[in-house]
């Protein structure tokens, strides 16, 4: 088991949740992409001060469990910040200034281009993981798959960087038991077939028993279930096509909220959710 690098005493919270998607049909079921507007990407939330604190002593203590970037990762990172930046000039409460940012908290936060998702993983709440096509496939066949070359990932959620970076989408999502070869085949023509400008969402919901949010494991780890966990875990995963190189970015808005936030409705389909897909706490789907 990976060691736990969390100094907090007081958990990092939202005081509720922007979506519940076990509550409607079309984001319950997997993989439960619908289209977003395209200016609703990354987002800034009541948790921004205290998760940004908590990624920027990630970045500084553990880098190298947060961050990588193979060499065929280089070039979409380098575009993945020139697009980031350019959203945040135009976000409220940012100033992007030649060598510096001004986040929401009032924070400065140096730029480095020669560090491009360090740097990323510093001024947004999202984890950003790249993900590019293997090569080819036959003539007039879509691309072969996808691998993931780069990512800054400070609150994975069950699963490790360093086992991931590098593999295709269906050895990325294992031990996820809901994650079969028929899911891993409508992502993959869902990874095919994104167009720049255009963002697609999911979400999903995981019971737990602790609100921390670096929870790396790694496959061979005992995965605990804590159906009645006090605290709701649920990530808003975003896809966008990088319109240069063409690689998709994941990204992914951890929400973590106390059980008591949910509506008497909520409650009640969340238990079923859980119940019925056997995810009480398991690696993200």
């Amino acid at each position: 088991m990976l060691p736990c690098y969390a100094n907090r005493m007081d958990p990092i919270l939202q005081a509720t949740l922007p979506c519940a998607p076990w509550m409607d049909p079309r984001t319950a079921r997997l993989p439960g992409v619908l289209p977003a507007d395209p200016h609703d990407w990354l987002r800034v939330d009541d948790a921004f001060a205290a998760q940004m604190a908590e990624r920027d002593r990630l970045v500084a203590e553990v880098p190298h469990l947060v961050h990588t970037v193979l060499p065929t990762g280089r070039v979409a990172a380098a575009e993945l910040y020139t697009m980031v930046l350019d959203v945040l000039a135009r976000t409220p409460g940012y100033r992007v200034d030649v060598a510096s940012v001004l986040r929401p908290d009032g924070v400065v936060v140096a730029l480095d281009a020669a560090a491009p998702l360090l740097t990323l993983g510093r001024l947004i709440q999202e984890d950003l993981c790249i993900m590019q096509a293997a090569g080819p496939g036959a003539a007039g066949a879509p691309q072969a798959g996808h691998t993931m070359t780069a990512a800054i990932l400070c609150f994975p959620s069950g699963w490790t960087l360093a086992q991931k970076i590098g593999q295709p989408l269906i050895r990325i999502h294992q031990p996820v038991p809901p994650y079969s070869e028929d899911i891993a085949r409508r992502v993959q023509r869902l990874f095919d077939a994104i167009r720049p400008g255009q963002i697609l969402w999911r979400a999903n919901a995981h019971s737990h028993a602790d609100a921390t949010l670096f929870q790396p494991r790694v496959e061979a780890d005992d995965r605990p279930r804590s159906p009645d966990g006090p605290y709701l875990r649920s990530e808003r995963q975003c896809f966008v096509r990088l319109p240069k190189t063409q690689a998709v970015v994941f990204s992914i808005h951890t929400y973590v909220v106390r059980r008591t936030a949910l509506s008497a409705a909520e409650q009640a389909g969340l238990a079923t959710y859980l119940a019925q897909r056997g995810l009480s706490h398991q690696p993200e789907s």
